[in-house]
């Protein structure tokens, strides 16, 4: 049985991808209750009879072994694995399913065995990536290119990391691929949540979107994501960025994560986000995007349990005895640049050489975890940490002291735990790091138990203390305010902080612990995975209110979410309309509606002319132009349209032909001398900007300065105007990259009213009311036209079509795609004005057939 989403994976991806075996697919979609299996089709999907959620990863949270006497693979659990511990935070009736690889090759022919035992026994359904593309996948493109951009790594040189390589990001598209077909294998789209996890799957959800457009997803990055001048490096930038946004909900360690994440999309996809409620949500096509901040936690009950184990007794005894009258100061790193352990030994140093006291009384033991990567970078760190620890001990070692204890080999669990139990203070100096779970359980082994207070003769009433030096570049450090704080790199102030953590006072010490535990105890790992899926729940539970459309090509695809009402403007069911009623009222905007936006020539082609000359001199018709711009460039540009309506300055001018009499709001517009000088200062200050005088509005630009700062810019000078206009007739709005202030009351949607309203005194209420615009100021025509025609004084209710240009959420009903639909629909209503057009031929070739 194929996956569905087979035929699909050419079209998504956006280059040639490596050709790809196709696996067995012995698994069925959805599991309905036992001993039922189910392989319905996306047309009739069977309800699940309980909740799942399915978590999808890179590796499976299995140990997996083959055993060579009985030629048979052998699996366990992994009780270690994040994965399997953030079941704790869902309900019992809750079924998890996993999907992810395995760290042992597996033969084609035993393929389907493997599927069907690990999913029976251990709910897990493994993704068999070719050992090629695994390769260039995962040490490829993941630990070569992405990994070491997250932690602010740059490929500056050949010798110091690697260049982008085309290949390998196909062979990440392609492993992407084969995790969202497993994932569609098993998954029920209208009931399932599934959670991805990490950078190694940052496109999986575009490749489930486009399969399932109402798919409830969510992702959590558990590395850092790096400032935007960083990650605008990536030549894959945008493909990335979008995949994340074709979640429900994404989750990072940190403000600053998130932050950074949020300023990409502003400045690479000219997105721009809000809090809603408490919390933040990016707009993406309709759909919103939450961002979830949340530092991951630890099991309480794993780590207890190793704590109370016997073995663990007699290791923190053997420790406790072995480094007696000397006070230890503990490092758990894993070898790579990363982890700054060079430069904690270069501030132990500066710290015995500083205070000579301490020599012969402090110990730095540093475990060093394997490496997760090999490479030139790993040895380097390795050749100099060893060079660094030699020559401290040979210039402050002595005979039965040696102040750096490197342990570079498997540490057991209960061993770490035993030495945690023992320090007087953990030392965490990554320079770069995602989280680091480290400080949380030092902090539970410092706790101790009642056996650990036997086996280490402390007695069970006495005060805990604990101490904790952190870098400020770990995801733990904001979660941790009773830890020293400080910059890996300032060698002299971390000797410093190791010197305060092991002078300070008990009393000091004890508080700053009771905090810690506090804090960590109460926000486990359970708290954090129930936190995440009740926001991925919130986020998802307005999925059926709209429709949906799927739209773009590769990577690029997206999903547009919109009302249910809001449907494509047909031209034969508005001509139909048109033909059938006896007073029209036509209202156009001008940029981004008649003309492109896009387009450095904003006079109208002798096209656009023509068909407005054709409309307004149809003597059925009230045809205007109402936009923001003034008045005098829009009687130039018009000039040519005798009876063509114009509402300039968003309705503060309004003449109802060319040879009639401007009417203008009577305002005071004394407010403009207070909001030059302010505006003035923000164009001072931020490059890229400018101020468009009006005759009734000052309009700021910011379009072409720092998206970041020009943003931010914005923000401070609405507040500012609003200060100062306060008890002004003016109002203050942020446009798209504009802040406008003009006179209060001044509105398109005034407009529209009163056109309408002199129609319907003067004895000819319309039959047809047409609205067309692109932009925010035109969704107040949106609603003026629907509240004025529906009040008591119109005694038969006109058709009525508001129209937005481009599919996104509108309080119009229908949508044209662009300028170019505008024209042909336009072109359509001026044949219905005229059977005999002059310029048919000429209009249809520039639009192609309307009618």
């Amino acid at each position: 049985m194929a996956s569905r989403s087979c035929a699909n994976f050419f079209d998504l991806a956006s280059e040639e991808i490596l050709d790809i075996p196709q696996t067995p697919r012995a698994l069925p979609r959805v599991m309905t209750v036992p001993g039922i299996i189910s392989d319905g089709d996306s047309d009739s999907m069977p309800y699940a009879c309980h909740e799942r959620k399915i978590i999808v990863a890179n590796m499976l949270p299995l140990h997996a072994q083959r055993d060579t006497t009985a030629e048979k693979l052998c699996f366990s659990l992994d009780e270690d694995s994040l994965l399997l511990q953030l079941k704790d935070g869902f309900s019992p009736e809750t079924e998890v399913i996993y999907v992810g690889s395995l760290k042992v090759d597996v033969e084609p022919s035993e393929q389907e065995e493997v599927t069907q035992r690990l999913l029976e026994e251990f709910k897990c359904v493994p993704t068999f990536v070719p050992r090629d593309i695994q390769e260039k996948f995962y040490h490829g493109f993941c630990k070569q290119q992405l990994w070491p951009l997250c932690h602010y790594m740059l490929p500056m040189c050949p010798d110091h990391g690697d260049r982008f390589d085309r290949q390998l990001w196909q062979a990440y598209v392609s492993a992407n691929k084969l995790f969202a077909d497993k994932v569609m294998e098993v998954a029920n789209p209208e009931d399932d949540y599934i959670w991805v996890q990490d950078y190694h799957l940052m496109v999986l959800p575009t490749f489930l979107r486009k399969q399932y457009h109402r798919v409830k997803l969510g992702f959590f990055l558990h590395s850092p994501f790096p400032s935007s001048e960083i990650y605008r490096t990536l030549p894959v930038r945008d493909e990335i960025l979008k995949g994340l946004l074709n979640c429900d909900l994404i989750g990072f360690h940190t403000f600053d994560y998130a932050r950074h994440f949020l300023s990409c999309c502003s400045r690479m996809l000219g997105l721009d986000y809000e809090s809603k409620r408490g919390h933040i949500g990016l707009d993406y096509f309709g759909r919103t995007v939450y961002i979830k901040i949340l530092p991951v936690g630890i099991h309480m009950g794993r780590l207890e349990s190793v704590l109370n184990l016997s073995s663990t007794f007699a290791k923190a005894k053997e420790v406790q005895g072995q480094f007696k009258g000397k006070k230890v100061i503990l490092g758990v790193d894993d070898m790579d640049i990363f982890k700054g352990i060079s430069l904690k030994l270069l501030a132990f140093e500066h710290l015995l050489q500083q205070q000579e006291d301490l020599q012969g009384k402090l110990v730095l033991v540093q475990i060093v975890n394997p490496a997760r990567s090999s490479g030139k970078d790993v040895q380097e760190a390795k050749r100099e940490t060893y060079t660094t620890a030699n020559r401290i001990n040979q210039i402050y070692g002595r005979s039965n002291y040696e102040p750096v204890i490197l342990i570079d080999r498997p540490v057991a669990r209960y061993e770490k735990t035993a030495y945690y139990a023992v320090a007087e203070c953990c030392i965490v100096n990554a320079v770069r790091d995602g989280m680091n779970l480290v400080p949380y359980k030092y902090i539970v082994g410092r706790q101790g138990s009642p056996g650990m207070d036997e086996a280490m003769g402390i007695k069970a009433d006495s005060p805990r203390t604990s101490m904790l030096v952190v870098s400020e570049f770990i995801g733990c450090s904001p979660s941790l305010s009773g830890a020293i704080r400080v910059n890996p790199w300032d060698i002299e102030a971390v000797a410093e902080a190791l010197n305060v953590a092991i002078t300070m006072s008990d009393s000091e010490k004890e508080l700053r612990h009771e905090k810690h535990y506090r804090y960590v105890s109460s926000h486990d790992v359970a708290y954090w995975a129930r936190s995440f899926m009740q926001d991925l729940e919130r986020a998802c539970k307005d999925h059926y209110s709209k429709r949906c459309w799927g739209i773009g090509l590769g990577l690029g695809f997206r999903v547009i979410a919109l009302s249910p009402s809001f449907r494509k403007l047909s031209i034969d069911h508005i001509v139909s309309s048109y033909r059938r009623t006896q007073r029209r009222a036509i209202f156009l905007d001008y940029d981004g509606t008649v003309i492109p936006q896009s387009s450095m020539v904003k006079a109208p082609s002798a096209e656009v002319i023509t068909l407005l000359n054709d409309l307004s001199n149809d003597p059925k018709n009230t045809v205007y132009i109402v936009s923001g711009r003034g008045r005098t460039s829009l009687c130039e540009w018009l000039a040519p349209c005798e009876r063509l309506g114009i509402a300039a300055e968003h309705g503060y001018f309004i003449s109802g032909s060319k040879t009639s009499e401007w009417d203008y709001l009577d305002s005071d517009l004394e407010w403009k001398a207070i909001a030059e000088p302010v505006m003035k200062l923000y164009t001072e200050a931020t490059d890229g900007s400018y101020i468009e005088p009006k005759e009734s509005a000052l309009v700021w630009h910011h379009q072409d300065a720092d998206p970041d700062f020009g943003s931010c810019q914005a923000k401070e000078l609405l507040d500012h105007l609003e200060s100062v206009l306060a008890n002004e007739p003016a109002v203050v709005k942020r446009g798209q990259h504009i802040v406008e202030v003009k006179p209060q009351g001044v509105t398109k949607g005034l407009v529209a009213e009163k056109v309408l309203s002199m129609m319907v005194d003067s004895g000819k209420p319309p039959g047809f009311v047409m609205c067309i615009g692109d932009d925010r100021s035109d969704e107040d025509m949106f609603e003026s036209i629907l509240s004025t025609v529906s009040s008591p004084s119109v005694t038969a209710a006109p058709d009525i079509f508001a129209c937005t240009v481009g599919q996104k959420p509108s309080k119009a009903k229908y949508y044209l795609d662009d300028t170019a639909d505008v024209l042909r629909l336009l072109g359509g209503l001026a044949n219905a004005s005229n059977p005999k057009p002059r310029y048919t031929a000429q209009f249809q070739a520039a639009f192609g057939s309307v009618i």
